[in-house]
């Protein structure tokens, strides 16, 4: 149930930061409010619960921080440059693709012959999102994007694993984790952000709904996932929530119009067949 709820939680936060088409202005006005809603919460969690964090802990969170300022800042590139029921399917299919082969060799998981299939079925998936005959302008286009999403997709690998361990053997609590990561992307563009005052009363101005509902979707989802996380191997968490692909893949060419709907829509459900295979796995 965490997974299923984070996995609608996403698809439908990454189609209000489609919809907004900012760039990092738009990724520090959610941090900042997503900020002021959950600091005061972490604040009293961390008092209640007084987590035992140090400085290796702290430095995870810190390396959370960087890790998801990168992953924000290239999925909203590839949201500029191509459309969500490509961009999405891509990078959530080679997200889970890396973080289990990472959960393998890192982390010391071992994968069954399920998961080795719905490996390949997510790499089919990824292919046959991606095919496209033919050149033309249109088809570079694309292929900037289908760039930006393999991009996107290692990120979300790395900073899999990367929370996993901080979750799981640190013992850092999912909502201080995902509470300090929005805080400090937030702190780490507000220069950029000063710099640029008449854009973020635009952006503000006209995408606020987008702004608010990432600010409370796209923490919500984590948090979720950092809960599994935290007692659930990796190798199937990663590729269990990547059913957010199909709903991603739906929503782009139901609300936005895009096209290549039915090629798309089919490797969507190759890539959701594969995650069922891992999680089975």
């Amino acid at each position: 149930m965490l997974i299923l709820v984070s996995a609608f939680f996403h698809a439908i936060w990454n189609l209000l930061a489609k919809q907004a088409g900012g760039g990092a202005i738009f990724v520090w006005l959610f941090t900042a409010v997503s900020s002021v809603l959950l600091v005061p919460a972490a604040i009293v969690l961390y008092f209640a619960q007084r987590p035992d964090i140090g400085w290796i802990g702290c430095g995870f969170m810190c390396g959370t921080a960087l890790l998801h300022l990168l992953y924000f800042l290239v999925l909203q590139r590839g949201y500029q440059v191509g459309d969500l029921s490509l961009v999405y399917p891509l990078a959530r299919g080679i997200g889970p693709l890396l973080s289990t082969m990472m959960a393998v060799t890192i982390l010391g998981e071992r994968p069954s012959t399920a998961t080795v299939a719905g490996l390949i079925l997510v790499v089919v998936g990824v292919v046959l999102l991606t095919w496209r005959p033919g050149p033309s302008e249109s088809h570079e286009k694309a292929r900037a994007a289908v760039r930006w999403g393999v991009l996107c997709g290692v990120c979300i690998g790395i900073y899999s694993v990367w929370d996993k361990y901080a979750v799981s053997e640190i013992h850092v609590p999912p909502v201080l984790l995902e509470v300090s990561t929005g805080l400090a992307i937030c702190l780490m563009l507000t220069p950029h952000a000063l710099a640029r005052k008449a854009t973020v009363r635009r952006v503000w101005r006209n995408r606020r709904w987008e702004v608010i509902g990432v600010a409370i979707l796209a923490p919500a989802s984590y948090i979720l996932i950092l809960t599994a996380m935290s007692f659930t191997p990796l190798s199937s968490v990663a590729p269990s929530r990547e059913i957010s692909i199909l709903i991603g893949a739906i929503l782009g060419t139901r609300f936005l119009g895009e096209q290549h709907t039915s090629r798309r829509i089919i490797a969507a459900i190759a890539m959701v067949c594969g995650v069922i295979q891992l999680a089975v796995g």
